[in-house]
């Protein structure tokens, strides 16, 4: 990772590369010979994983999905063939008794499975030589073999971002189908969603840097359920990016495994692949670009739990399998670029759910595409391949002490579930009761209850609730009022069409009187962001008010900036760019200056590109600086270009005349350096030990700098890494919750010692080649007969290509990717203000800074 920096850079850390660790002699578990097929697992404690059949590339492709039939066999299908039927060998038999056929039927390229209702279902992903869409797959005469094959539903959309599991419904008498972004709404029979999304972008969006999915709007990915003939389909839920797949837990709960955009890493709008708890009615804000939705938005709902960077594929709940009861109710998640098999815990928080994730099983390379308990021997079995990799099925069985009798459905959180359910009741039509049941719900504490509420509302007549939410005075009740009233009568700008509804003023001018009544000073952060949300979808909705109404609201938000957290910061920038705020160039441009982290200053040179008023040639001159520094940022593929595209908008707000008087900055050329570079710049101070902090304590932690602390966070290249309340990197382990995993001794050493124990999760590997080259980094990616190396965890869209047959072994590395001597150019306040900011929760507010 470091091995690239200069002698300087090298003194200060005071450590070696990576690779350099493995040349003088640290020790290495060796994972994999040249068949990277096979080899040693890290499995958890008490089980083992035995793989039980390498699937022969030139004749079986490479296995993506899979299904249980009624009589314990497993279906599975090639990404770009046929459909097979195995007979696993009975637990002790040898594994050259297990029996695999390919089914004689004219069906495959399947990315979803499910046998149900007397027949194979199956989702066809790609458009040829078959359509794609949903398929029902049959055996007429008894005979055990398929002779029928009926396409359901085409679908419109594919690829690796299109049409993906098939789950049976907890009813029993549907099917629930999970689609990625890539495919379009299809028909529809029914929605518990209103069918009222948009964009809902303040300022003008950002599209991909590269291009990726440009022009293409909301809602997402979908999930729908359908009738066992596949005619009717009602919609269930959207905002996804691209969900592979779902699962229902024993309460009858859906959950899915979305996916990041990885070529958005390191900036402010990438969301890590991540669990979400899929109610009625669900929005979970994914949109193009960097138009993603942050997760706190009132009008969606966040994850369950953030994973990291990977590619979600399989997911399964472990019920039916003979594993002790933890592990039963566990929810497994297959991590494909990664190698990792994730157990979460899942656990009631009010009416949704929390968790908590451990690696389960992992392997590099080991491209995990699905996951099945089968219920006739109790055993997991779990496919690796996918896009022409070399594919293999194995099988996971428990062999510790632990009882393995079926564990005990807890009824914990039922009461608040019952709650939601019973406003779920009402989405999807109208009822006269909705309103009167709802109403009530919308200041409820619980997000999930609020949520289901207000889409309740949302479905029934808008003059049975407007002049409610118009005079209402409960400030939660009165914005998610505004909320709903903004959503059901107007359209935003790229959804709008002559059939839609068309911007109210009158409507709109009410609706601000109803939000400027509420006291922002008695809300707290979650309600002010709410009330933010409020404020901007009357806007996009209704479009600009009159001169009049903009004045004041300007002046209403130049107010309150800034606000109590970076959060409500930022969403105040954006009115008042909105609004040309004079005072915004010069406020928000001390704003990225003072940012710790890219992401925040990223955060601020979007929102800043298209300010027209309130700039001097001093201020436009250090705007266009920044791009200079900036072009030395380490980020996913689109980085580059978002930065390029940030820059043009902000050159088109320019007059010839600025043009011409700031060419020499427009056109200056950047003295690129990497954040390990930028650090090394910084003066050393001292080469810490833990001897130095044998004794620290929180006591040691009061009266810190808040504001210190989270610059030193982007400072000492924390950011690059690390994620922290939503910002920062995500190549490391996410730090928001470590305060209530660590004392300040345990994260100083977990800093200043950070190869004494590194995770699994986050270890690298080396890949040892026959002609005597290795490569270190962690496997990132793979095709074909290609491995994908990332190297340098500060540039996670960069790989090295390693043909497998180049492979002579991998092994794990005992060495950190996190260097030694980061906190080295801090002094002794700097560093506790470090870690009492990290120890805060990011609450400025916490007695620690008092």
């Amino acid at each position: 990772m470091i091995n690239h920096l200069s002698t300087r850079v090298l003194r200060r850390l005071a450590r070696p590369s990576l690779a350099a660790g493995l040349v003088f002699g640290f020790a290495a578990t060796s994972l994999f010979a040249a068949d990277l097929t096979v080899g040693n697992l890290a499995v958890k404690e008490g089980f083992k994983a035995d793989l039980i059949y390498k699937v022969p590339e030139d004749t079986q492709g490479s296995w993506v999905s899979m299904t249980v039939d009624p009589k314990g066999r497993l279906i599975t299908s090639d990404q770009y063939g046929a459909l097979y039927r195995i007979t696993p060998p009975e637990p002790g038999a040898p594994d050259d008794s297990i029996k695999v056929e390919e089914l004689n039927v004219k069906i495959g390229h399947a990315q979803g499975l499910l046998y149900a209702f007397d027949s194979l279902y199956v989702m066809v992903n790609d458009d040829r030589p078959y359509q794609r869409g949903l398929y029902r797959v049959r055996d007429t005469n008894g005979d055990d073999q398929f002779d029928e094959v009926k396409l359901l539903r085409k679908l419109d959309g594919g690829g690796e971002h299109g049409p993906h599991a098939i789950l049976l419904s907890p009813d029993g008498k549907s099917i629930t189908l999970v689609i990625g972004d890539q495919t379009k709404i299809t028909d529809l029979a029914g929605s518990k969603v209103p069918e009222i999304w948009g964009e809902d972008h303040l300022l003008p969006r950002l599209w991909d840097g590269n291009g990726f999915m440009r022009g293409v709007l909301g809602p997402g990915g979908s999930i729908y359920r359908a009738d066992p003939d596949g005619k009717n389909w009602e919609l269930q839920a959207v905002g996804f990016r691209n969900e592979y797949d779902a699962a229902y837990n024993h309460q009858g709960e859906l959950f899915a495994y979305d996916a990041d955009m990885e070529w958005d890493m390191n900036t402010p709008w990438y969301r890590p692949t991540r669990v979400n708890h899929v109610v009625s009615g669900a929005e979970f804000g994914w949109r193009s670009g960097a138009g993603k939705w942050p997760a706190y938005y009132a009008d969606s709902l966040g994850a369950v739990y953030d994973i990291g960077p990977g590619s979600p594929t399989g997911v399964t709940f472990g019920y039916g399998a003979k594993f002790p009861a933890k592990y039963q109710e566990a929810l497994f998640i297959c991590d494909w670029s990664y190698g990792k098999l994730y157990a979460l815990q899942l656990e009631p928080d009010g009416a949704s759910y929390k968790a908590t994730a451990e690696e389960f099983i992992s392997g590099q390379p080991l491209a995990l595409t699905d996951i099945v308990i089968n219920p006739k021997d109790g055993a997991m079995y779990f496919t690796v391949g996918g896009r022409r990799t070399q594919s293999a099925l194995y099988r996971v069985t428990y062999t510790g002490n632990e009882s393995t009798k079926p564990a005990r459905v807890s009824r914990a959180g039922a009461r608040a579930r019952r709650t939601r359910h019973e406003l779920e009741k009402f989405h999807g039509h109208q009822d006269p009761d909705a309103v009167k049941t709802a109403w009530k719900q919308l200041d409820n504490k619980d997000r999930n209850i609020r949520y289901a509420a207000r889409v309740a509302i949302e479905w029934q007549p808008v003059s049975e609730w407007q002049d409610r939410a118009l005079s209402e005075t409960n400030p939660d009740r009165a914005i998610e009022g505004i909320i709903a009233l903004a959503r059901v009568t107007g359209r935003d700008e790229e959804h709008r069409s002559a059939e839609s509804p068309q911007p109210n003023p009158a409507l709109q001018g009410r609706m601000f009187d109803t939000l400027n009544r509420i006291d922002w000073a008695k809300l707290d952060n979650r309600q002010r962001l709410d009330l933010l949300r409020a404020y901007t979808l009357a806007l996009t909705r209704h479009g600009r008010p009159d001169a009049v109404r903009s004045e004041a609201l300007r002046k209403k938000f130049e107010g309150l900036f800034p606000g109590d957290t970076p959060e409500q910061d930022i969403e105040l920038a954006q009115f008042l760019v909105y609004f040309q705020a004079p005072s915004a160039a010069k406020t928000l441009m001390a704003k990225l200056e003072a940012a710790g982290s890219m992401q925040e200053q990223l955060n601020y040179a979007r929102t800043l590109r298209v300010l027209r008023a309130g700039w001097t040639p001093a201020l436009r001159e250090e705007y266009f600086r920044w791009f200079l520094k900036a072009a030395a940022y380490k980020g996913g593929a689109s980085l580059a270009g978002f930065l390029r595209d940030i820059k043009k908008d902000a050159v088109d707000t320019l007059s010839d005349q600025e043009k011409v008087a700031l060419q020499p900055i427009l056109d200056a050329k950047p003295d690129i350096k990497n954040p390990m570079e930028l650090l090394a710049a910084r003066s050393f101070v001292k080469e810490w030990t833990m001897n130095d902090w044998a004794n620290v304590s929180a006591s040691d932690l009061k009266g810190r700098n808040f504001q210190r602390g989270r610059q030193l966070f982007g400072a000492v290249a924390c950011s690059s890494c690390h994620r922290y309340n939503g910002d920062g990197g995500a190549v490391g382990p996410d730090l928001s919750g470590v305060a209530g995993r660590f004392s300040p001794h345990d994260l100083l050493e977990s800093i200043i010692q950070p190869s004494k124990e590194i995770s699994d999760q986050y270890g690298m590997v080396v890949v040892f080649k026959k002609n005597g080259d290795f490569v270190t980094g962690r496997v990132a990616n793979m095709s074909g007969d290609n491995l994908n190396i990332a190297e340098n965890m500060l540039m996670p869209g960069d790989f090295t290509n390693v043909k497998r047959g180049d492979v002579e072994k991998i092994e794990r590395s005992k060495v950190s990717p996190m260097p030694e001597g980061l906190l080295n150019s801090l002094n002794h306040d700097e560093v506790l203000d470090l870690v009492a900011f990290l120890m805060s929760r990011g609450d400025p507010n916490n007695k620690m800074f008092k």
